[in-house]
């Protein structure tokens, strides 16, 4: 039986999962393993969450896919454990990074072949140049990915921290060079 904050923090879960990318039972089993105090095998998970085995195994089978839980075995029992990643810097690097090879790589492969195509008139030179717009912004910001998933959690925290900041100095010399204009 789930305490009152637990089945909200679940229920909360599965309604965004939706929003994530991922199915309601996906959502709710991922929250309930990470508020665990200990694994959980699927059994476990079914009887809390009143899923069905399947539902619970096909949900797992996903979650492991994202590589967001982790299967353990536990001395004389024969059943499968699972749990998530302990650390949530972890868990956001690996959000990031199975999103980015998901959704992102997808998109500039998509976008280099389009590139690379000759335009037959105006309108695919239009086309092609919005194109490179997105490519170019697309690149620059994996590249900077790339660049902060270098750090430690600890470094990132800090610059995670600074860019309040950094951003209201980049507003105020923005202001200076505009001899305090607002930016149209």
């Amino acid at each position: 039986m789930m305490s009152p904050l637990t089945e909200r923090f679940v229920l909360h879960f599965g309604e965004m999962g939706s929003r994530w990318g991922v199915n309601r039972t996906v959502g709710q089993i991922y929250a309930l393993l990470f508020l665990s105090s200990k694994p959980l095998n699927a059994d476990e998970i079914g009887e809390a969450l009143g899923f069905s085995r399947s539902n619970v195994s096909m949900g797992l089978k996903e979650l492991q896919a994202w590589h967001l839980v982790r299967l353990l075995h536990q001395t004389g029992d024969r059943r499968e454990y699972f749990e998530t990643p302990k650390d949530v810097w972890d868990i956001f690097r690996t959000l990031a990074e199975e999103k980015r090879r998901r959704e992102i790589e997808p998109t500039l492969s998509l976008l280099r072949d389009a590139l690379l195509e000759s335009a037959a008139d105006d309108d695919e030179r239009h086309a092609q140049a919005r194109m490179r717009e997105m490519h170019d912004l697309i690149e620059m910001t994996t590249g900077w990915f790339d660049e902060v998933h270098r750090l430690s959690p600890e470094t990132l925290q800090k610059l995670m921290r600074l860019g309040a900041r950094v951003t209201k100095l980049l507003e105020m010399a923005d202001r200076l060079r505009l001899g305090g204009k607002e930016p149209v």
